[in-house]
């Protein structure tokens, strides 16, 4: 067991296949510590086989991984002791207080004294914002409410991985405001790796995105490296005027590669494509601030939404990995 690895998730050419149907094909992945990992796909791409393998409940066809340090399959029960599960649709034992299912499910975990799993239950209430439900009926709650609980299940052995299955999904806007919540407390305490098909949660709270489809990895980088495009580094520049010879001016210099022009009366879009990132951001806006010629009214690096750079992937075979 290696729990010196700055990855708590890392496969090498991980594939499962039944009888002819290849559900997923060499996939290399690595999830490092403490951090906020959404993994993205259409349905059918390989997800839930992906999960499976790394919970050590069926196992690769070839290849193989480490998650918190031990081998997927050689070590399974030792990882799965590392490792807090929240399913898609969780199922509780109704009749029972949030504090009394904690308590339930934290003795299977841990065996020390009485005063220490109460403090421990204690203490995930909070994390999840539950403390002030805890003897409620669970028959009671919310969606929202039960989603925190499913996951401070998963969080009251103390994992050093979280494996959230559609933590958010089928909640209103209060609801997943409020999962996410948690989740962005619960990167303190261990590294955080969910499914998910509402890709604005995406874009709110992960470091790094990951994106299968048909069983293959088609995409892993880091969040903003998404959403700055893969052309390039692209300025967004509106600008108001005369703006032909500003236009000439930048197109003359070295390290601009391109400009793309958009009408859009009355102003004008300039898509600028650049080679020398630094030298663009000291440099471009005030090439043209000193033209008395042009105003400038909106200036920034341009960046896509998650929903945009996904269907560009799935569907235009665009392939990103760091």
């Amino acid at each position: 067991m290696d729990a010196s690895s700055p990855f708590v998730i890392e496969t090498h050419a991980l594939s499962k296949a039944y009888k002819e149907i290849h559900a997923l094909k060499s996939l290399d992945l690595k999830v490092a510590r403490n951090s906020i990992f959404g993994f993205l796909g259409p349905n059918g791409a390989g997800k839930t086989t992906t999960i499976k393998l790394l919970l050590g409940l069926t196992r690769p066809t070839t290849g193989g991984g480490m998650v918190c340090g031990g081998d997927i399959v050689r070590d399974s029960l030792e990882v799965r002791r590392k490792i807090g599960y929240l399913a898609q649709n969780p199922r509780f034992y109704e009749h029972m207080t949030a504090r009394e299912m904690l308590r339930f499910r934290a003795r299977f975990f841990y065996r020390g004294p009485k005063a220490e799993i109460e403090q421990r239950i204690a203490e995930t209430l909070e994390l999840v914002g539950l403390d002030d439900k805890a003897d409620r009926p669970i028959r009671s709650f919310s969606g929202g409410e039960l989603q925190r609980l499913g996951i401070g299940l998963a969080q009251i052995n103390y994992p050093e991985l979280l494996i959230l299955d559609e933590p958010a999904a089928s909640l209103d806007p209060q609801g997943r405001r409020d999962v996410l919540e948690v989740m962005a407390r619960l990167r303190k305490h261990a590294t955080v790796f969910y499914c998910t098909h509402i890709l604005d949660d995406v874009q709110q709270v992960s470091d790094t995105v990951a994106i299968l489809n048909q069983g293959e990895l088609v995409a892993q980088a880091p969040l903003q490296e998404l959403l700055t495009g893969s052309e390039g580094t692209i300025y967004k520049i509106v600008v108001e005027g005369d703006a032909s010879a500003a236009q000439a001016r930048l197109t003359s210099l070295p390290w601009v590669l391109g400009i793309k022009v958009i009408p859009s009366e009355p102003h004008t879009i300039w898509q600028v494509s650049v080679t020398d990132e630094a030298t663009a951001k000291s440099e471009l806006l005030k090439s043209l601030v000193c033209d008395e010629q042009v105003s400038v009214i909106e200036f920034g690096r341009m960046k896509y939404e998650l929903e945009d750079v996904f269907l560009s992937i799935v569907e235009g075979g665009r392939d990103v990995k760091r």
